[in-house]
């Protein structure tokens, strides 16, 4: 996916850390919607939670002495839970948006995302402007980037937003909509699982940095941005952009 190589050049701006920030080994809590491979999913045959996001928390805690428990909390009231204490930050693709740092405040950036077009394979010839002038219905998952992104394609009369991603890709299947926007990172995955079915027909449409949330004036952003910037700097997430989407 091309809007990833941007992340990859975000790595080559980090200057190099002389001393890592040092949280003594605490356990942070880290709640996630396990639904979005390769971003984070539930191995159905070790039940554990695993993906690029896991990846990336337990590589910065690595660098800054902290252990990570993923929590799997439904997107739908994952930033609630988050200010009420259930865990210690979000990793869960979510996108920096002004509109949300009102309420939270992020890491640096991580990676660079871009919102995809998954589409019922007979119908992969329509275009965005066919969306656009013959009134067809995109899904997403509500209150995420990509239900801001098929409001602003088709218009928010012509947008069904469901609380989960896979209630979108059902509502694909059943015709009750045209298309789901879904978010890039993923893409690829939901073309495979669906292979035959669904293909990601339109790509690189509106594109996202993500960060890790936390509540707001959290003390621990800083260490996480000094272990996040030690994995730009010695190639580690280099290595795990090459490990889940074949980039290096």
């Amino acid at each position: 996916m091309k809007t990833l190589l941007i992340a990859l050049a975000m790595t080559a701006l980090a200057a190099g850390v002389s001393h890592a920030a040092d949280l003594g080994g605490k356990l942070v809590k880290v709640g996630s919607d396990t639904t979005s491979p390769p971003m984070e999913s539930v191995d159905p045959a070790s039940g554990q939670i695993v993906g690029f996001d896991v990846d990336v928390v337990n590589a910065i805690c690595a660098k800054i002495n902290c252990q990570a428990e993923f929590v799997t909390t439904g997107w739908d009231g994952i930033f609630a839970a988050l200010d009420q204490g259930s865990f210690d930050l979000v990793a869960s693709g979510v996108s920096i948006t002004d509109e949300r740092k009102k309420a939270m405040d992020f890491s640096d950036p991580y990676i660079v995302n871009s919102q995809a077009v998954l589409m019922r394979v007979a119908d992969q010839g329509i275009s965005l402007d066919d969306f656009k002038s013959q009134g067809k219905k995109l899904s997403a998952q509500a209150n995420t980037t990509d239900a801001q992104v098929a409001e602003g394609i088709v218009g928010k009369e012509n947008v069904i937003a469901y609380d989960s991603f896979s209630a979108s890709v059902i509502a694909l299947k059943n015709k009750d909509v045209d298309g789901v926007v879904i978010n890039g990172a993923n893409a690829a995955a939901y073309e495979r699982e669906f292979a035959g079915e669904l293909v990601v027909a339109i790509k690189d449409l509106q594109s996202d940095p993500l960060g890790l949330v936390f509540r707001k004036d959290d003390a621990n952003i800083a260490a996480f941005n000094e272990g996040l910037k030690a994995i730009k700097d010695d190639g580690t997430l280099d290595q795990l952009i090459g490990k889940y989407w074949g980039l290096k």
